[in-house]
């Protein structure tokens, strides 16, 4: 960046105040649609479960590698004991090979329905149709498959992780709009070959295109934990002297990236732009101290969603085959606002 950038951060501390952002993926001002636009209902359980039995509920759990995946887990926990389900919960530690095994064991213990948030998308098919051939329907949350049979799920619960990318994007390409010299971004990738991270990246990369002074000189996988963060953004500091913006894919690695930066005697928020995702109750912390510049929201709370849809298809009803999560974006000022009330 030229001389201007100099200049142009003293203006930027008084202006990221004045932004905002919130783990889902919705348009900034607009709430995303509780379900997919033209999304047709999918077929639920053939046979509804008598009225009299305890819904029993099998779910895999990606593992506990950030705070928002730590609310998500509590929400699913509280929900399902409220509904009066059975929950089977297994923590797959990130590894695709445990959620296969625990989908295979929820088959085996015939359980009337399977959720899960895959650790990645491709691979499921096998698995999958196991559970289709046991008549067992399976729901996903939070994260998508990319399998092309789309029976093999009744429906897709989370943020649309394109659009959480879109906002990170647009509210860049605003905020340097007038600056004419090079942007350097260096990117914090969640893991590899998970849907919010091909997403994330894709809806990032899809706004900033047509700008070709925002440019991505580095982009490395931190794994969405904050340990890992750290590590890649050290290794970004010592590898580029001039980084202007970080985009994180998730707060926990954007607030192990602040310590990298603060231990390089820089200053986060102003030395260096953050751009995050998720919206936890750390991050937010972060952005209400101007660390964080723009959060797009990922809300973890799916659990509510997940047992009326779990109980809408044990009882045979029709539901929606894409249902999007309803979140927002914060700036520094209004993660202020909204910190007190935060529920995560």
């Amino acid at each position: 960046m030229k001389a201007t950038k100099k200049m142009g951060f003293a203006v930027a501390a008084s202006l990221m105040m004045l932004f905002s952002a919130a783990c889902g993926g919705n348009t900034t001002n607009t709430p995303a649609p509780e379900q997919g636009a033209g999304e047709k209902p999918a077929a639920a359980a053939p046979a509804p479960a008598s009225k009299d039995k305890k819904i029993t509920l099998g779910f895999s759990q990606v593992g506990a590698e950030s705070g928002w995946r730590t609310a998500n887990t509590k929400s699913i926990q509280d929900s399902a004991k409220e509904a009066g389900f059975e929950l089977k919960f297994s923590d797959a530690q990130q590894k695709q090979e445990n959620q296969i095994k625990a989908i295979r064991s929820f088959i085996q213990q015939k359980v009337d329905v399977i959720a899960f948030s895959p650790v990645v998308e491709s691979g499921w098919d096998t698995v999958l149709k196991e559970a289709k051939d046991a008549k067992i329907p399976v729901i996903l949350t939070d994260r998508a498959v990319d399998s092309k049979d789309t029976s093999l799920y009744v429906t897709f619960i989370g943020s649309d992780f394109v659009e959480e990318g879109r906002r990170a994007g647009k509210w860049l390409v605003e905020k340097f709009k007038d600056e004419k010299g090079d942007v350097n971004i260096v990117e914090l990738q969640g893991t590899t070959g998970s849907a919010p991270a091909n997403d994330r990246k894709a809806g990032f990369d899809e706004m900033i295109k047509a700008q070709p002074n925002l440019k991505v000189i580095a982009s490395q996988t931190g794994d969405f934990t904050r340990a890992k963060g750290k590590e890649v953004m050290q290794a970004f500091l010592k590898a580029h002297k001039d980084i202007d913006v970080l985009y994180a894919h998730n707060d926990d690695m954007a607030l192990g990236a602040i310590q990298a930066i603060e231990a390089a005697g820089l200053k986060p928020g102003q030395d260096i732009i953050i751009i995050s995702v998720d919206g936890v109750k750390d991050g937010m912390t972060a952005a209400a101290e101007g660390k964080i510049n723009f959060i797009v929201e990922c809300n973890p709370l799916l659990g509510p969603q997940l047992m009326e849809a779990v109980k809408n298809v044990v009882e045979g009803k029709q539901v929606d085959k894409r249902i999007v999560t309803k979140e927002g974006t914060f700036t520094s000022e209004e993660a202020k606002k909204a910190l007190p009330s935060r529920q995560y």
